[in-house]
């Protein structure tokens, strides 16, 4: 199981950033993906989810700016982010629910972070 995530970067308040996670074989017939983030001296945290049916999770604070979706045929999960705030400043990073569902149970596969950086 291999997951690469892509697509962090530097951008202003206000501004938008997607990011791309690619999964190997067949993980997203039966796996939710998760993007989760930590922020320098704060826990990691899940931040949206989409299950292997297409149903989707939020954190609160992401709930309306941040948008997750899946391509099985790319086999790539995407986590596009809207009207960006410093807050939102963290290692991201995706990983898999060992259910098809956002079970919330912790996950059993990680990929590499990627770093969000909103500053002016």
């Amino acid at each position: 199981v291999q997951l690469q995530a892509s697509g962090g970067g530097l951008v202003q308040p206000g501004g938008s950033l997607g990011l791309s996670c690619a999964v190997s074989g067949s993980i997203l017939d039966y796996h939710a993906i998760w993007w989760f983030r930590q922020a320098p001296g704060k826990e990691r945290e899940g931040v949206a989810c989409i299950s292997s049916s297409d149903g989707t999770w939020y954190l609160d604070p992401a709930e309306g700016r941040f948008v997750i979706a899946r391509d099985a045929v790319k086999k790539t999960v995407y986590l596009q982010m809207f009207r960006l705030k410093p807050e939102d400043t963290a290692i991201y990073y995706c990983a898999t629910d060992p259910t098809a569902y956002c079970s919330g149970s912790p996950p059993d596969n990680w990929g590499q972070g990627t770093q969000v950086t909103v500053s002016s």
